[in-house]
């Protein structure tokens, strides 16, 4: 059962169990000592229980009032605090951002991403979760996440979005691979070949972006795709020499140089492009979330993820 109490009421109760005398207490807080009493009796009727034993010489505190006394203080901080971090979250001073990433971005996007924020913006903290790319639209319109960085997402109503960075895709493939010696692979040279994906309900355009290249070369490829990938997993699994993993091109380098025995290839003849879009509530005016979205947007420029950037 929720109770209704305003930080008037405690204050009140506060002055005078801190005096112990009501009409001291009233000249202090610059009302009568009647109007006083009444809202003490008021804050006991609402917590059904005395707060102050009153005899015709004295007043003292209850078993309930000494609780009060202890326990009101952390209440009103508590919620001057709250006040305080609203203020500051509304004028986009400080507050937490929770961003939702997919994992393909996390090593090289998402740490450029957190040490611009970190630069731009000192107050702002970040709480960045891993989500794959199909989840992050529905995690924002149910509230549970503040901006998202996903590959080629389905917005949907109540989430905008623009593309941050747009890279190839890129072959992993182990160094006894019959193609490692080949640093450009064509798309043609992979009809043989067993690919490593995710399942395509975990980001459905970029999956049919791969397909289509492949079936544009005149076939589709042979997938075998993860029912829940996990990234050092597909790894080992491609060391093993027989399959090749496809990824954006940023996530393949980076895997490439932590994954013993694995090489990174461009893919050509045609490219396949990968869009990583960064989203957000479409209705939220937020200023901490405009200030998210113009560094993303600066490090974008600086860092040339765009081909052919937004003027």
């Amino acid at each position: 059962m929720s109770i209704d109490i305003s930080p008037r009421l405690l204050r009140y109760f506060m002055a005078v169990a801190e005096e112990l005398h009501f009409g001291r207490a009233a000249t202090r807080l610059y009302i009568a000592q009647p109007s006083l009493s009444h809202q003490i009796r008021k804050l006991e009727e609402i917590l059904g229980t005395p707060l102050f034993a009153r005899t015709s010489r004295r007043v003292q505190l209850t078993a309930a009032g000494r609780t009060l006394v202890r326990e009101a203080p952390k209440a009103l901080a508590a919620l001057e605090q709250a006040v305080q971090l609203t203020r500051q979250a509304g004028s986009g001073i400080a507050t937490t951002i929770r961003l939702g990433y997919t994992p393909v971005t996390g090593f090289d996007t998402l740490t450029t991403l957190l040490d611009a924020l970190r630069e731009d913006h000192p107050d702002l903290m970040v709480d960045a979760r891993e989500f794959f790319s199909a989840e992050i639209p529905e995690r924002l319109r149910a509230g549970e996440l503040d901006v998202g960085l996903a590959l080629a997402p389905q917005l949907g109503d109540g989430v905008a979005g623009e593309i941050l960075r747009e890279e190839p895709v890129s072959a992993l493939l182990s160094i006894r691979h019959r193609l490692a010696d080949m640093p450009r692979i064509p798309v043609a040279a992979l009809r043989d070949e067993t690919l490593l994906l995710f399942p395509r309900r975990l980001a459905p355009v970029y999956y049919d972006g791969i397909v289509a290249a492949f079936r544009e070369a005149g076939f589709a490829p042979e997938i075998c795709a993860f029912d829940e990938p996990p990234v050092y997993a597909m790894l080992a699994r491609l060391a093993g020499g027989r399959e090749i993993g496809l990824a954006p091109a940023s996530f393949a380098e980076h895997a490439a140089t932590t994954a013993a025995g694995i090489v990174v290839r461009a893919v050509v003849d045609p490219p396949i492009l990968a869009d990583l879009s960064m989203l957000w509530p479409a209705n939220d005016p937020s200023p901490a979330i405009a200030n998210v979205r113009s560094t993303a947007r600066q490090c974008a420029e600086e860092h040339k993820w765009l081909r052919n950037p937004v003027t």
